[in-house]
């Protein structure tokens, strides 16, 4: 059984401080992925990139967010104690203190959710009633918040990746987000914040299909808007009017792509 009196000293690791890599600029990123897959035990967070600056209710969950894994004013010097005692609890007879150990390592520097935290600890043969009991103690003192870790990730990967609700609900379900809390982070966006981002990306990759015949302009950018996610009737129409607004008459183009 964990002792009470172990967890005052997890409490507030600098473990995800700053949460994702945010950078200065709030420009939609030109990369057509949508996101690879989950990280794993001791895998690095996927590039998260800078947060925008767009329509998405950034404040609903601002200040939760910020709890998730770190008190706003931790010290960097506090952040390399918590990595120290986690190197040395992975090497601990204990499976509750290996456990600990393994999820403050993790969750240092970036966020993680509990189900890619159980998965590494199921990869380093840690009891699954010991796994649990850690994962839920951490949840409880603000460790892991899926519900903050969505909708960090949809602001994020939106307006910095310009990746559409389909995609973002995709990629949150392959980190093994609740699917009631997919559906609250992804409500952050509505049909106009989607299309107004789906015209950037056209408009900065318009410039390089210069010089293409008509028709495969139109692939080109529509299917890139459905790598990101769109659908196909909003990557159609959006395309369709960009090329309009160069002057391509835009009759008789393709239904499809």
């Amino acid at each position: 059984m964990t002792r009470r009196t172990d967890w005052a000293e997890y409490t507030h690791p600098v473990a995800a401080q700053g949460q994702w890599n945010r950078g200065d600029s709030g420009a939609v990123g030109d990369d057509e992925g949508a996101g690879g897959p989950p990280p794993g035990d001791g895998d690095a967070h996927e590039g998260t990139p800078p947060l925008g600056d767009g329509g998405a209710r950034r404040g609903r969950r601002r200040g939760r967010r910020r709890g998730v894994g770190a008190a706003a004013g931790d010290s960097q010097d506090g952040g390399s104690s918590f990595s120290s005692r986690a190197e040395e609890g992975e090497s601990s007879g204990d499976p509750a203190e290996r456990a600990r150990a393994i999820c403050l390592r993790l969750l240092t520097g970036t966020p993680r959710t509990r189900k890619q935290l159980a998965d590494a600890l199921r990869k380093r043969e840690i009891p699954e009633d010991v796994a649990d009991e850690v994962l839920s103690r951490f949840e409880e003192v603000g460790l892991i918040d899926d519900g903050a870790f969505a909708d960090a990730w949809v602001e994020s990967r939106h307006h910095g990746r310009g990746l559409a609700r389909r995609a973002l609900a995709r990629e949150l379900r392959t980190k093994g987000v609740d699917s009631a809390l997919i559906d609250e982070a992804v409500g952050q966006l509505d049909a106009e914040q989607e299309e107004a981002t789906a015209r950037e990306l056209v408009a900065r990759k318009l410039r390089a299909t210069r010089g293409l015949d008509r028709d495969k302009r139109l692939r080109r950018l529509a299917g890139m808007l459905a790598r990101k996610g769109y659908s196909e009737g909003m990557a159609l129409r959006v395309v369709r009017q960009a090329l309009a607004e160069e002057g391509e008459d835009t009759e008789g183009l393709d239904e499809t792509f």
